[in-house]
C-alpha cells in the first residue's frame, strides 16, 4: 500500500498514527495492496478555502476526501480487489482538536485525526451518511475499523465517539 502523509499545517500530529490507521483500513477492507493514498493535513485556513470550493460551505471542516479511481471494497470473499488511486484526504488539526475537546468521549487532537482518517477512507469507498441506513452502515464500519487497530495496538480505553455531522 502506497500511502503518502504530507503534514502542511504548521501543527505537531503523529503523522505515523495516521499512516497506520488508514493502512489498517485499507487492509480491513480488502484494497488492492498496490493501490495509492493521500492525506493531506492543512491548517483551517486551506480547509476554510477547500471547503468553499468544492462543497459551498463556509468555515474550514475536519475532513474532506477527493476519490480517484472510485475503488470500492470487493463485494465477494473470493473477489480480487482492483488497483488503483483511492485518491486524497484532507484533515484539519485545528478542527480536529476542537471535536475532540468538545467530544462527549472528550479526546484528543490525534484520536480525533484517526478517526477522522478512517471517516475519509470510507467516503473514498462510496460509503456516505445521507440517509439514516447509510449513516448507521458507514459509522459503524468505522466503529468498528477504528475499535480494532486500537486493540491490535493495545492502547486501552473506549474509542473515541465520531462527533454528529
Amino acid at each position: 500500500m502506497s500511502i503518502d502523509v504530507n503534514n502542511e499545517s504548521g501543527t505537531d500530529i503523529d503523522e505515523q498514527a495516521v499512516l497506520d490507521i488508514a493502512r489498517y483500513a485499507l487492509t480491513r477492507m480488502r484494497i488492492h495492496p498496490l493501490s495509492e493514498l493521500s492525506v493531506i493535513v492543512v491548517d483551517a485556513a486551506a480547509m476554510e478555502q477547500l471547503h468553499v470550493q468544492w462543497m459551498d460551505e463556509p468555515g474550514p471542516t475536519d475532513v474532506m476526501s477527493f476519490p480517484m479511481d472510485e475503488l470500492r471494497p470487493p463485494a465477494k470473499d473470493d473477489e480480487e480487489p482492483v488497483q488503483g488511486l483511492l485518491g486524497d484526504i484532507v484533515l484539519c488539526p485545528e478542527v480536529a482538536a476542537k471535536q475532540g475537546a468538545d467530544a462527549p468521549s472528550k479526546h484528543s487532537m490525534d484520536e480525533e485525526l484517526q478517526l477522522l482518517t478512517v471517516h475519509g477512507v470510507l467516503h473514498l469507498l462510496g460509503y456516505d451518511h445521507e440517509d439514516p441506513d447509510e449513516k448507521a452502515e458507514m459509522f459503524g464500519l468505522q466503529k468498528a475499523i477504528v475499535d480494532g487497530w486500537r486493540a491490535e495496538r493495545g492502547i486501552e480505553g473506549p474509542s473515541p465517539a465520531p462527533t454528529t455531522r
